[in-house]
This record gives structure tokens, sequence and C-alpha cells, in this order.
């Protein structure tokens, strides 16, 4: 029995810098996938200068590997700075998933302001394209008006690991603040 739950679609989302699982439309969809008698994880990863890191979030996200929790049968939905730690933690863990929906991503960017720019750095890396190795189908949400990112740099994200680019306009960083509290959009990606 205990290799059937394994074997089961699963589903993974993770929150951006300075977040949580409570924010913008990740509780939404965590009940939208609920309803439909799925899975679903929402970890809680440290925030803020000085918590927030590459290491310090791979020790969160270990766990659920660990456990098999995380397999070639997980969808992933990552917001702002997730989708580029995501993409690392596969390539570094050698993690195959099923597919991953990032919404917002972008890689080595700074610029949006200090300490956005301290915690996000250590997320970055030189190899971003190698993630197509461990995931088939990666398709990226991002918007023409994102305040805190520029939209060359997250098409630049898209147009190197994405299968599906879907550009929403009008779509300010694709969260609450912006009137994403729902994302429908996501829902044909269940």
């Amino acid at each position: 029995m205990e290799d059937v739950y394994f074997m089961n679609e699963n589903y993974l989302l993770v929150h951006g810098s300075f977040g949580n699982p409570f924010v913008n439309w990740l509780p939404w969809l965590r009940r939208k996938i609920e309803e439909n008698g799925r899975v679903v994880y929402t970890p809680d990863f440290p925030a803020g200068v000085g918590y927030q890191t590459y290491e310090h979030w791979e020790r969160v996200l270990k766990c659920y590997l660990d456990f098999g929790l995380i397999n070639e049968n997980t969808v992933i939905f990552a917001h702002s700075i997730a989708p580029v730690f995501i993409s690392k933690f596969l390539v570094q863990n050698k993690v195959h998933v099923k597919r991953c929906v990032f919404v917002c991503g972008f890689n080595n960017y700074l610029g949006i302001d200090s300490e956005y720019d301290a915690v996000n750095e250590s997320m970055y890396f030189e190899n971003l394209k190698d993630v197509k190795k461990y995931c088939d189908q990666i398709i990226c949400l991002y918007s023409d008006n994102d305040p805190y990112v520029r939209q060359d740099v997250e098409q630049d994200f898209a147009d190197t690991v994405g299968t599906e680019k879907i550009m929403i306009p009008g779509g300010g960083h694709l969260n609450a603040e912006s009137g994403y509290q729902e994302f429908v959009e996501l829902l044909k990606y269940l």
C-alpha cells in the first residue's frame, strides 16, 4: 500500500522571498488541489536577511526528498525567487519531477533593493538550463509590468528553461499585491 501512495501524483507549492505558504495565491491553489483529493505540500522556508539562503532552503526541502515526497510524480508550483531555487535544487540533487510551473522566475538579477538582493543572491546559479534534464515540462508565467523584476529578466529566465511561456499583460508580480489571491490560469496545470 505504501508503494501506491508514492506512485500517485503530488504537488509542492513554494513561496518567494520574505514570503510564506499563507500569502498570494498559494492558499487558494492548495485548497483547489485538496478539493480534488490530491496530496499537496507547502513548506515554510526561512525568510529574511540572515535566514533566507540557498543552504537553509535546501535543508528544508531535503527533508521532503529524504522521505520520498519529491519524485517523478511531483508537480511543483513556484513563485518569484522560488523557480531558480527549485531549478538549482533539482540540478544539484539530481531529482527528476513531473512538471514545474514557474511564476515570475528570474536568475542572477540584482537591483530590486538591498534586502531582496541579499536574500536572493545565494539562489542564483550558472547552469540554469540544466534543469531541463530533470523536468520535461516547465511552464513559465510572467508579466510585462512586474514592479520588482524587469520583464526582460523574467523573459530571459522563461526562454532559458520554459517549454511553455505565458506573458500576462498587466499582471504585476502575479501576487496578492497585484490582485492575484486566486490564479485561475494555474488550474490547467494540475
